[in-house]
């Protein structure tokens, strides 16, 4: 009998898709935006230090940045088409989706101004840093901020006209622009100017005159180029300005059927620069006084251009490009910052003299990023293989790596001095593709083996193999993670990952790279849950054994945390477990497509999101397994989200973890998760969230947070 094989007559009842959809189903589109409002709240919650309010800021622009162009175009098209959106949108027609869009879109953003200029701006002032406007500045500070134009700005700036005699000026995704109306002195004809705010200049000019020590004053660039365009322009009058900001589809449709696909994602690079606009932003209060008609004949020449409708211009009052608050949150200011944290390195691990292989072999070894170093561990596997003579060879995965990245450097090394080095690299890893594409070339010129993985699937997978050859014959020994070979990210983000010689999970990651370099059809895999092939069978399975284990009298429930939930087969697995009495606890930071707590459909559900100064990125999965003992429960670690695409379209691999020391630390993980009263937010049976607050006499976990509290717990842990 297969225990993870429901016996008839045991299972729950099937849970229909259209229950499903009736009963206990949110909107994946504003489902993510209630996520995003979740970011907005840190920069609005005082409890936040004030730099790091600036930064969610920033991140809640960029974050919806991203939504506008990863989903608007694919929604609009529905929405041309007259088509009605399927389950994601309940039968709603398109439209109707949009409109709701829009509305959510644009309370945020009046939330996100007004906290800007009412709470933030004033705050920062009071403690010595000033976000000046132009008017506020003092004779000796206009002219040193003008002196800086001439030198550092103007040469940078390429005033563009668009008239009869000049083209149309191309504008670039997330590109802010300055529009000007000129005119020639005598002269009632308007000429239509426009001047591209530069990006790779500091997007805030600090002021030195007349500000005390210890202080800061800063003037914006967009401030500083309207104020000095007159430079730009000699011998014509402005007679009006308006600022606005351009954003563009990012969703290019790759032909992977391509004899080269480098080629066709470099092609698809140069594509994504001409990509329809799907947003056009005005500032509202560059809206000028000299000609009241500038700014709605350019509206009007923009929406034309682009062929836009009055549903996708924007009105923004505050900044038009919240993201120049990186520069601001980034100021060496400890009072007003949060704490500096330095991962620690594992403890096994501490110490250069550490054979690094001899301590896999004593044991698995399992890391808490940021917690734990990703540099003394993750980073080190590699470089430490790629300079040892008993290193036979070394494969990775490569979704996104960064800029600087020290593993393509240790890869390179390893296949200078003779080793086996061979990268799967994604190349359709959105927004890093030109990134991995530079990667690719570099390996390839040493000589290593540089695949970009299978037809039809993009490798979102975290692996990385070692092989060694020592005393007894060859020796594997693999890391398996939840997020990137990244090291800036893994900073800011939590995950984790094993390192180990088990030999049935390291024999499944040679399959798993055979299958991903080669061309075998159907893996066999004993350990690993790997996606396409058995990791959705595999989980609905185990949800199914635990409503077998709970009708048995047996304990059961089921413990998951992850970044987002969207798969419908998975979702209507744990509504079928909800009903049948199974108590499920769902740790989710982004968008989440099933209710929580509906009567009757998903009462024993219970969903939490938390967010605060790391991104939680790490996917754990617990099943108790019929097992008194949480730790003899069954754990696994992995890449995959519970979303369609990462269980159909991408190669994911999630792998058990079986040695007792190591569930502690995931068991300890999910109980500090579900503890916490600080960061977390409980979802309601309408699909909404509400942030818990820490009740009188909490402690610990639930008083300070899962991101401080383990902070606090790896400080402890290194002293000790």
């Amino acid at each position: 009998m297969d225990p993870l094989v429901p016996q008839e007559g045991i299972a729950s009842t099937p849970v229909s898709k259209s229950d499903l959809l009736a009963h206990a189903w949110l909107d994946r589109d504003l489902s993510w935006l209630d996520f995003n409002r979740r970011v907005l709240h840190e920069a609005l919650d005082e409890r936040t230090p004030l730099l790091e309010r600036c930064k969610f800021l920033a991140i809640f622009t960029s974050n919806l940045d991203e939504f506008f162009m990863k989903r608007m175009g694919v929604l609009r098209g529905k929405a041309r088409s007259k088509a009605e959106e399927d389950p994601v949108n309940q039968g709603r027609p398109s439209g109707e989706h949009l409109a709701t869009i829009r509305r959510t879109v644009t309370a945020m953003i009046e939330q996100q101004a007004q906290c800007f200029t009412e709470t933030l701006v004033p705050a920062l002032a009071r403690h010595g840093v000033v976000l000046a406007r132009w008017e506020q500045l003092d004779g000796a500070q206009r002219d040193e901020a003008s002196r800086y134009f001439d030198a550092n700005v103007s040469p940078a700036l390429t005033p563009l006209g668009f008239d009869p005699a000049h083209p149309f000026p191309f504008m670039s995704n997330q590109s802010s622009n300055w529009g000007f109306t000129l005119r020639q002195p005598g002269s009632s004809e308007p000429i239509p100017v426009r001047v591209k705010i530069p990006t790779g200049l500091p997007q805030w000019i600090s002021i030195g005159a007349g500000v005390a020590a210890g202080e800061y004053l800063f003037v914006s660039l967009e401030d500083l180029i309207r104020h000095n365009a007159g430079k730009l322009f000699p011998g014509m009058e402005i007679g009006g300005d308006t600022l606005f900001r351009i954003l563009r589809n990012a969703e290019v449709e790759l032909d992977e059927q391509e004899e080269d696909l480098r080629e066709a994602v470099e092609e698809g690079l140069r594509e994504r620069r001409f990509q329809p606009v799907v947003r056009v932003d005005f500032a509202r209060d560059s809206v000028p006084d000299a000609d009241p008609q500038a700014h709605p004949r350019l509206r009007r020449a923009l929406m034309e251009r682009f062929g836009l409708s009055d549903d996708e211009v924007f009105e923004l009052p505050g900044l038009l490009d919240y993201t120049s608050l990186f520069q601001i949150a980034g100021l060496d200011i400890p009072l007003l910052r949060d704490s500096r944290w330095t991962p620690l390195s594992p403890a096994r691990l501490a110490g250069d003299d550490v054979d690094l292989f001899a301590a896999i072999q004593a044991a698995d070894l399992l890391m808490h990023h940021p917690y734990d170093s990703f540099e003394s561990s993750v980073e080190r596997f590699i470089s430490d293989a790629s300079l040892d003579p008993a290193t036979v060879a070394i494969k990775m995965t490569v979704y996104r790596v960064g800029d600087d990245t020290p593993f393509v450097r240790s890869l390179i090394r390893a296949a200078e001095s003779g080793k086996q080095v061979a990268c799967v690299i994604e190349l359709k890893a959105r927004f890093d593709e030109a990134r991995n594409l530079l990667w690719a070339r570099a390996l390839e010129r040493v000589g290593a083996h540089v695949v970009y993985g299978v037809l039809g699937l993009k490798i979102h997978t975290k692996i990385a193999l070692v092989v060694r050859k020592e005393a007894g014959g060859l020796r594997c020994y693999a890391h398996v993670g939840t997020g990137n070979y990244h090291t800036k990210t893994a900073r800011l983000y939590t995950d984790v990952g094993l390192l180990t010689c088990d030999p049935a999970i390291t024999a499944d990651v040679v399959n798993l790279f055979h299958y991903m370099t080669g061309r075998s059809l159907q893996p066999n895999f004993g350990s690993l849950l790997v996606a396409p092939m058995n990791m959705r069978e595999r989980f609905i399975a185990m949800i199914h054994r635990e409503v077998e284990h709970h009708h048995a009298g047996r304990p059961a429930r089921i413990i998951v945390k992850m970044n987002q939930l969207e798969d419908m087969e998975i979702a209507q697995a744990l509504v079928a477990a909800s009903r049948a009495g199974v108590s499920v606890d769902l740790v989710i930071r982004g968008f989440c497509c099933l209710k929580a707590g509906v009567p009757g459909w998903t009462e024993n559900i219970r969903i939490r999101s938390i967010i605060g100064r790391f991104l939680e990125h790490s996917r754990i999965f617990w099943f108790a397994n019929g097992q008194a003992d949480p730790l003899a429960g069954e754990f696994y670690i992995g890449s995959a989200d519970w979303m369609f695409r990462n269980l159909s379209r991408r190669v994911e691999a999630a792998t058990p973890v079986t040695q007792r020391p190591l569930r502690e630390r995931l068991w300890e993980i999910l109980d500090v998760c579900l503890a916490d009263r600080r960061q977390a937010w409980v979802m309601r049976p309408d699909g909404g969230y509400e942030q818990l607050l820490p009740a009188e006499g909490d402690n610990g976990a639930a008083a300070r947070g899962t991101h401080e509290w383990f902070m606090e717990l790896a400080t402890r842990r290194s002293h000790a």
